[in-house]
């Protein structure tokens, strides 16, 4: 068992036989990342009964990458031998730790690498986590002195996919008794998956939700990005406009310029309406190339044409800041190439 999939008053509950003050301590020692060996103020015999039969740390940082800007790329183990991968961005207001919900994905998207080998498994809340504990714990942060500010999910897979354990995560890591997080720190990005992203609204989350849009045609969206054919274009934005009305929170659109695909004079008029009657803003984002895919970014010059082209229809948008583009920064390609080339 995964201690880190429970809450503080879940695990009071599954050991009845040790005082709740001593589960109290246990739980702290899994919110800093410390193994049951590290756990000084636990007698060794429950340590010891504790590691025969869970697992208190399911997230192991296997190797770290830092790039030329100061971007630290994560790649951890997980405790069945899986691989996933993470990144932690450094800004003037904190850090930004870009975790995965799944291993791989099965989402499609014609410009991911994360999608290359499809979906190998759900991640559970605790291995969500975990990631968060593993970096807070590298930078030599706690529960209480924090050095994860701020939470991204976008890395390998999509998080409405593995819906029951993101919003576990969620409960997790705003817990008053965990990291404490506030849920407006937390981006969770989506596909599309209109139905979920209700439900994230209606049960009370208030994330900020953001939606990989990457068109305003229906289909071309479909060709970059096949749930489009579960969930059209009209159904995905009605779920957005529902997320903004229930949550008050703006919706943050991801577009991935791809050159000569979705960088028109047309593509920016579209945008421009699809985002009216709401509170929204436009990430532009220069494609990240994947060496399996023929896809090219959008050049920089004109990327910067499309940013003028939206601000003049008075679309809120920015081009997203490149960061780690040295050290593999698409989603999936870290662990890729290590699992290709057999470094264990």
């Amino acid at each position: 068992m995964i201690l880190l999939d429970y809450s503080q008053q879940e695990l009071i509950g599954f050991f009845p036989d040790q005082k709740p003050y001593k589960v109290r301590q246990l739980y702290r020692w899994l919110t800093k990342g410390v193994d049951f060996e590290g756990m000084t103020d636990i007698d060794k015999a429950w340590r010891e009964k504790l590691s025969a039969k869970h697992i208190a740390c399911p997230v192991r940082i296997f190797r770290t990458f830092e790039s030329k800007d100061g971007t630290k790329k994560f790649l951890y183990r997980l405790s069945d031998g899986n691989l996933i991968e993470g990144v932690l961005m450094s800004y003037h207001h904190g850090n930004t730790l870009c975790v995965s919900t799944q291993v791989g994905c099965r989402m499609g998207c014609a410009f991911c690498a994360s999608t290359l080998d499809g979906l190998v498994r759900n991640l559970s809340a605790g291995e969500i986590l975990g990631q968060v504990t593993a970096v807070n714990a590298f930078l030599g942060g706690d529960a209480n002195q924090r050095r994860i500010t701020n939470i991204v999910l976008m890395g390998s897979g999509e998080p409405l996919d593995n819906f029951d354990n993101t919003v576990k995560f969620l409960d997790l890591v705003s817990g008053p008794d965990g990291l404490n997080v506030s849920q407006r720190n937390i981006s969770l990005s989506t596909c599309g998956i209109a139905p979920k992203m209700i439900e994230l609204a209606d049960r009370g989350y208030s994330v900020n939700l953001t939606l990989s849009l990457h068109s305003p045609r229906q289909e071309k969206r479909r060709n970059l990005m096949p749930i489009s054919n579960a969930y059209p274009l009209t159904e995905v934005i009605e779920a957005c406009k529902y997320y903004f009305l229930k949550t008050g929170r703006r919706v943050i659109f991801e577009y991935v310029l791809v050159k000569g695909e979705n960088d028109s004079d047309e593509d920016a008029r579209l945008l421009s309406r699809l985002t009216r009657g709401f509170s929204a803003h436009v990430n532009l984002i220069r494609l990240n190339p994947v060496k399996e895919r023929k896809l090219l970014p959008t050049e920089e010059d004109a990327a910067r044409e499309f940013l003028a082209k939206l601000t003049k229809l008075g679309v809120s948008a920015t081009i997203r800041r490149q960061m780690g583009v040295d050290i593999e920064g698409a989603c999936g390609q870290l662990r890729r190439r290590v699992l290709k080339n057999g470094k264990d």
